[in-house]
């Protein structure tokens, strides 16, 4: 190994014996309670860590530091240049401490090494996507549309931070899910409550430290690990609080917009999928056959857009299900730490264990059991990936969101067939499409109802690019300009002048 590659781990274990605290107006303080977490490895099921428990007492104190800061003008006060150069401070310091970032990722989530490291590249090309939209908050003179016959007004709106806002993130990509609501909020000009899922608060508090590196303000980003039930509740209710965006299932989301509900904060959700991935009979099944695998079973199928129904044209179905199964056999599973790792552990014996009870949903109510639906022996949280073939849409399988290495396959004849079955969901947030028709191709994009279409592709993300579902996948959008959006507040000024 590497002197640089060992720098990882070494800076990794080194924020692992920490005693972790909360950042709280640019302090790091802990909870008022004294309690802290378990913060486990899901590949061994120890612990590893352990991280600050907060609850409504610290989401009070960090949404009043927060109000402070946005109060004091000490983020939306700067100009855009000097935000976005703290901004792109923070994407390189990101980087530069990617080796440990990626190592701390995989201990504290499992995902495969190569995942984390995506995550970490796409989140400081956010950042610095973001950076570059702090100049481009613009506002419109509507004074030509108003004045006239005698009378001169000058009318123009402004764009202004929502306020405070609260981000919940989820435990499946938590480096993601961080950059991807911290980077456009910053960029608007909000300051921040951050609260990571309990099961993974590590890489959260250690992109906190960074942060006040780059040189952002105190108060600005503040950072409260602890449960959903407590600090997540607590913040979605709080009255100081302006808006909530969220990441996680569509339980939990309407729990959210309920919250909200006391002073009508603006809300924006990404919620849960069952999204369909469409093989047809003219696709390139060289490049359908892993595309369709892979969108299912990467991140060990603990991704909200997954495309976890396939639905494949009749007289390829034995083809493309006997290549995917041909396939699941070459996906390594174990320890997110091995570079030849594809499949990871689940993130927790719980989870693993839902997983399972779907599995065997699908056996009790006749599905085909193709290839997979074991657990491995010994410690840690792994599933085998899984295959079920010839799927009706009556069962749990097909309809129900696992959020696992699970693929349920089932037969279509045409178009207005697969139309059918992969819109008869609640969801909508992702679905693929893999043909060499291009006609098809865009006929059946324009049909589908999700947020997301993949042609001959599938989970391709760009920060240029709005991502958000349709349905109960959820509201809003995050990501592109819409993901900025978010943040903003429109005001309109009218000045009557004279003379």
């Amino acid at each position: 190994m590497s002197m640089m590659a060992a720098a990882g781990p070494q800076a990794g274990e080194r924020f692992l014996e920490q005693r972790h605290a909360q950042l709280i107006g640019g302090e790091w303080r802990p909870p008022a309670t004294g309690r802290v977490l378990d913060v486990l490895d899901p590949a061994t099921g120890e612990v590893i860590a352990q991280a600050p428990d907060g609850d409504a007492a610290d989401i009070d104190a960090a949404v009043t530091a927060a109000r402070a800061a946005h109060e004091g003008e000490a983020w939306r006060g700067l100009t855009s240049d000097a935000r976005a150069r703290i901004l792109w401070r923070y994407a390189d310091l990101i980087e530069a401490n990617g080796e440990e970032l990626a190592w701390l990722e995989v201990r504290n989530n499992g995902m495969p090494l190569g995942f984390a490291n995506w995550a970490i590249g796409a989140g400081a090309s956010w950042l610095r996507h973001y950076a570059g939209l702090t100049a481009n908050i613009f506002g419109r003179n509507a004074s030509s549309a108003l004045s006239g016959g005698g009378q001169h007004v000058h009318a123009y709106t402004r764009r202004q931070p929502v306020g405070v806002a609260g981000l919940i993130l989820p435990w499946n990509g938590p480096i993601g899910a961080f950059l991807i609501k911290v980077a456009p909020a910053l960029a608007a000009g909000c300051c921040l409550v951050v609260k990571p899922a309990e099961n993974t608060p590590l890489t959260a508090l250690r992109l906190g430290e960074l942060a006040l590196e780059a040189g952002l303000p105190a108060g600005v980003l503040n950072i409260v690990s602890g449960h959903g039930a407590t600090a997540g509740a607590a913040l979605a209710a709080h009255p100081g609080v302006d808006k909530i965006s969220f990441t996680g299932s569509t339980a939990i989301g309407r729990q959210i917009v309920a919250a909200s509900a006391g002073n009508l904060k603006r809300v924006t959700l990404e919620l849960g999928g069952k999204s369909p991935c469409i093989v047809c009979d003219d696709a390139d099944m060289d490049q359908a056959i892993p595309g369709a695998a892979m969108a299912i079973f990467a991140n060990s199928g603990q991704v909200c857009f997954a495309g976890s129904r396939l639905f494949v044209q009749r007289r390829s179905f034995d083809r493309v299900v006997d290549g995917i199964a041909g396939f699941m056999k070459g996906l390594k599973v174990g320890s997110g730490l091995d570079p030849d790792t594809v499949i990871g552990p689940l993130i927790s014996a719980r989870q693993r264990d839902r997983v399972r009870d779907f599995i065997d949903s699908g056996r009790a109510q006749g599905a085909e059991l193709v290839a997979g639906g074991g657990a491995r022996d010994g410690a840690g949280f792994f599933l085998e990936p899984t295959l079920f073939a010839n799927v009706r849409a009556d069962m749990r399988i097909a309809s129900e969101e696992i959020f696992g290495p699970v693929l349920v396959a089932t037969p279509f004849d045409d178009l207005d067939e697969v139309v059918r079955a992969a819109n008869g969901t609640r969801y909508g947030l992702g679905a693929g499409i893999f043909t060499g028709d291009v006609n098809k191709a865009h006929l059946l994009a324009d049909r589908i109802e999700a947020g997301n279409i993949w042609i001959n592709s599938y989970g391709l993300m760009h920060p240029t690019m709005p991502f958000g579902g349709f349905k109960e996948s959820g509201w809003g959008r995050e990501m592109g300009t819409e993901g900025m959006e978010a943040f903003l507040e429109t005001k309109s000024v009218y000045v009557q002048l004279h003379g």
